[in-house]
């Protein structure tokens, strides 16, 4: 009986090991203001979202946006296709935050693993985009409307910080990317938001 239990407790322990080693390397960060996509699925505010309510943190693709990075289509998932929930455009019917055209707005990420960063940036759909529709580059207008740039430091497990939102009407679409400084990846994060 002492041996079952002692195996029992080993193989949980090597379970548990390769669980947390696992989430380590599949933890990063996302934005909860505006609130992201994928925020509002492991909140369990948007159902039917697949795996992504378990690692709102983990839509990683290719760096380099917009010369680079996922393809058009893919962008909210990372190009990730587990995460390809976040993707649909849901007949335009995410969850919206409420912002004002021109206001100052502060921006929050928050991380499990604080890879040195580049920089965060901030893209928005152009006007006369339509929300049912996926998320290409030729949606967005071509520049970032708010760059931070953190030259290869880390951030703290929450990160602030604030910039002028475009002069927009109606509804459109944030589109977050953390690139990480030495790694080929970002992170990407799609926020619906109501001007």
């Amino acid at each position: 009986m002492r041996k079952k239990i002692s195996a029992a407790v080993v193989g949980l322990a090597v379970v548990g090991t390769t669980v947390l080693a696992t989430g380590s390397a599949s933890s990063h960060g996302y934005t909860d203001s505006p609130i992201s996509r994928q925020k509002l699925c492991a909140n369990r505010t948007v159902a039917d979202c697949g795996e992504i309510i378990y690692e709102p943190q983990s839509v990683e693709g290719p760096k380099g946006f917009p010369a680079a990075g996922p393809a058009d289509g893919t962008i909210c998932a990372g190009g990730n296709s587990r995460f390809a929930q976040l993707d649909d455009p849901r007949g335009g019917a995410w969850p919206t935050t409420k912002v004002s055209s021109g206001q100052n707005y502060t921006f929050r990420w928050q991380f499990t693993a604080m890879h040195a960063t580049t920089d965060f940036r901030y893209y928005i759909t152009k006007n006369g985009w339509s929300p049912g529709q996926k998320l290409t580059r030729a949606s967005l207008d071509p520049q970032p409307f708010l760059t931070i740039p953190y030259n290869g430091q880390r951030p703290p497990s929450t990160l602030s910080h604030s910039g002028r939102l475009p002069s927009k009407s109606g509804r459109h679409l944030i589109l977050a990317v953390w690139t990480v400084h030495d790694t080929g990846n970002a992170f990407y994060a799609c926020s619906d938001v109501q001007f």
